[in-house]
């Protein structure tokens, strides 16, 4: 019962304050992080063609590639060996951007402010969309207490938090097999909670996904969902340290068909579907890994 409770009743999100980049950032620079992030969207001509299926988040298999045939030569003269390496290019900053929707009274998901407040039957949905492969954590605590994780999640994608580049993810998922998974519903206890969204290049050590996942979650003690590691944990929030970000201020729009298709068909986002309601992003290049919070408070 727990384990509904966290996922399915898990309190509306709240105060921006959570977030870790400061309301105080001048236009320029917000520019910049909304300007950083949404360059590396294809243009609408340059998307790929749609799939017929729902987006694969499990690990990608390694490519094995063979080696070129080695050649010998008789002559005398030293062969000058070319070295075609191409040569190591520097990884983009990590870029996070999340739009949260509403469950309104006609069943659309419309775009919310995440600075209101909420209240109990109230249902949301948050979108999620990174500018560079890799894999998505979200944790949530209570009133600071013990953390657990909301995804990966063994009942979504397979188990799996692969997030290719602008290919949003749901969470929860509008197309679940079962109407509990595709919202995030306010009960009557009112409180507040914590999000963490944690984004790494390579999976986090210590956490089990896909196949292992379920395993881990279909045991007969085991306790879903589970909980990271006292060490885990600390890293973790060793790492949220303050991230550039932007805001829009445009809510109240409806979802659009592309960017449903793109959660459900794995066909990503273009410069002209609309941007994320907040864009955070690493100040450094080198960073492997964004973590970010942000509150969630229900009256």
């Amino acid at each position: 019962m727990r384990r509904m409770a966290l996922f399915l009743l898990i309190v509306g999100l709240g105060v921006c304050a959570g977030l870790n980049f400061s309301a105080a950032l001048g236009q320029e620079e917000t520019d910049d992080v909304r300007g950083a992030f949404l360059t590396t969207r294809p243009k609408k001509n340059d998307k790929p063609v749609a799939k017929t299926q729902k987006p694969n988040r499990r690990r990608p298999k390694p490519v094995v590639s063979t080696p070129p045939p080695t050649t010998t030569t008789t002559s005398a003269t030293p062969t000058k060996v070319v070295d075609t390496t191409p040569p190591k290019t520097r990884a983009p900053k990590i870029g996070m951007g999340m739009t949260l929707f509403m469950r309104d009274s006609n069943g659309l998901s419309v775009r919310v402010n995440p600075s209101r407040q909420f209240y109990q039957g109230e249902r949301v949905r948050l979108l999620l969309e990174t500018n560079t492969d890799g894999y998505l954590y979200v944790f949530n605590t209570t009133n600071d207490g013990p953390p657990v994780m909301i995804y990966p999640d063994a009942d979504l994608d397979e188990g799996g938090n692969y997030i290719q580049a602008h290919m949003p993810v749901e969470i929860p998922s509008s197309v679940a097999a079962e109407e509990r998974l595709k919202w995030f519903r306010f009960d009557a206890q009112a409180g507040v909670e914590r999000l963490y969204f944690v984004f790494t290049r390579e999976p986090l050590g210590g956490i089990p996904l896909e196949d292992e996942l379920i395993s881990f979650c279909r045991e007969q003690n085991s306790n879903c969902p589970m909980k990271p590691t006292v060490a885990l944990w600390d890293q973790i929030r060793k790492d949220t340290t303050p991230v550039k970000g932007a805001k829009s201020e445009v809510f109240g729009t409806v979802e659009t068909s592309n960017e449903h298709q793109a959660t459900t068909r794995g066909i990503g986002l273009s410069k002209e579907d609309p941007e994320p309601s907040l864009v955070m992003m690493t100040a450094s290049s080198g960073t492997n890994i964004l973590v970010t919070t942000l509150d969630l408070t229900h009256k």
